[in-house]
């Protein structure tokens, strides 16, 4: 019998998850698709990563969707693998066409770079390359082409999202019938950027149209994805912006000083105590599971910063509308329901998601009380920590380390930081 190592895929199950985004499939099945990477690895599979699960919880490797990097994007940016493969389905196409991936083929820290599209009949392929959508190169264009998010406006028209450190992010119409740029040669509209002193650090963008709020959210992350990434958002009533955040600082371009605050901070490095710690995480997309509303994203071990793998996080709102994520990652339905009702009051650990601290943020224990009860499902109201007011969301989640369900929070303070805390499990 042979040992399995780690470039043996079939083990990976989340790890070696890098850029990550999640549709379900016309099976009923679960695909991941995400970037060519993987540690301990010689050869890395190439060609988008792709891995299917039944329950958002239980995830195999099935291969890759693409034979490697399609000819047009390699000879373009001679890349040796794909980055951050965006997947949706789109209305009223071709039945052989049903399905969109918008690739990024790129180098690391280089302008020579392109997002391709695939298109296919169904989640599970077979993919077909349909070339290059928008490339820029070294040298000539001030901004970069990847990191490709999809989003469908409140009129139902397509707009691709992409960028990163150099040139910040913009957002391009599309043509609903080719999924190319609705103008050719239309490079799109710079809605966020980061100054250089903080070494323009904004990346992996994804926008989220909320029918029921008829509005835009951005998530980017901001900082290094070796080891400072998190998770910021900005809101707007158009897809093109102005994007603010909580204290109603701009993602574009924001006031000298508040370079490291603005982007309202829903997710960074943390940990619990007895728990992992988790540090970068970032590269998010959303969907949902009907009413149901996830944030999937990469993360590192902060005892280990080159294994990373993939989380799967439900993602609530509060009273003021702003997104929150749990503290735990999803590990399934049931694991979110108690027996009972239970009460706030009480003992709870909780993180401080402050902008201004891009480090591991240890959990501590503080007094938690309000007026909600719950068994699990979502109740939007005021929390008080330790004499601090929050908009917040109380609601059931699985507890990894006590290895049982609990009542878990978010919520936004006065001065738009983000808290989520975990209630403490007495023995």
């Amino acid at each position: 019998m042979s040992t399995r190592t780690a470039a043996d895929p079939t083990t990976w199950g989340l790890r070696n998850a890098h850029d990550p985004t999640v549709v379900r499939g016309e099976d009923g099945l679960w695909y991941m698709f995400s970037t060519d990477a993987a540690m301990d690895v010689d050869e890395i599979p190439a060609g988008a990563h792709v891995r299917t699960s039944p329950d958002l919880v239980h995830w195999t490797y099935v291969g890759t969707a693409l034979n490697g990097v399609p000819a047009a994007a390699a000879a373009h940016a001679g890349a040796t693998g794909l980055w951050a493969p965006e997947v949706v389905m789109w209305p009223g196409a071709d039945p052989d066409r049903r399905w969109h991936m918008y690739y990024s083929a790129s180098s690391f820290g280089s302008r020579t770079s392109a997002i391709g599209l695939a298109t296919a009949p169904r989640a599970a392929g077979p993919w077909t390359d349909e070339g290059i959508v928008v490339a820029t190169t070294q040298g000539v264009d001030a901004h970069n082409a990847i990191d490709a998010a999809v989003v469908f406006d409140r009129d139902g028209f397509p707009w691709l999202t992409y960028g990163s450190f150099f040139g910040g992010i913009h957002t391009l119409p599309l043509s609903e019938a080719s999924g190319r740029a609705a103008l050719p040669g239309d490079s799109g509209e710079l809605i966020a950027r980061r100054p250089a002193s903080v070494d323009t650090a904004i990346e992996g963008a994804y926008i989220e149209y909320r029918p029921d709020a008829d509005d835009y959210v951005m998530y980017a992350s901001y900082d290094s994805l070796f080891d400072t990434y998190s998770v910021r958002v900005g809101i707007a009533q158009e897809v093109t912006g102005p994007y603010l955040d909580a204290a109603g600082r701009p993602l574009l371009d924001p006031d000298p000083g508040q370079e490291h605050r603005s982007g309202t901070k829903i997710l960074g490095g943390h940990r619990f105590v007895g728990g992992t710690g988790w540090i970068a995480p970032g590269h998010n997309s959303i969907f949902r599971d009907g009413d149901a509303r996830f944030l999937v994203h990469h993360v590192r071990h902060a005892d280990d910063p080159t294994r990373h793998e993939a989380q799967i996080r439900r993602v609530h709102t509060t009273a003021a509308g702003w997104p929150i994520v749990s503290p735990h990652p999803f590990a399934g339905y049931d694991s979110e329901r108690m027996p009972a009702e239970a009460a706030v009051d009480g003992r709870w650990q909780v993180v401080r998601f402050a902008p201004e601290d891009a480090g591991l943020i240890e959990a501590r224990s503080a007094a938690v009380s309000g007026p909600m009860r719950t068994a699990g499902e979502p109740v939007i109201g005021t929390l008080v920590v330790d004499g601090i007011e929050l908009d917040a969301v109380v609601f059931g989640a699985w507890d990894p380390v006590a290895q049982r369900s609990v009542l878990a929070f978010g919520g936004l303070d006065g001065d738009g930081v983000v808290w989520v805390g975990s209630q403490e499990v007495i023995p």
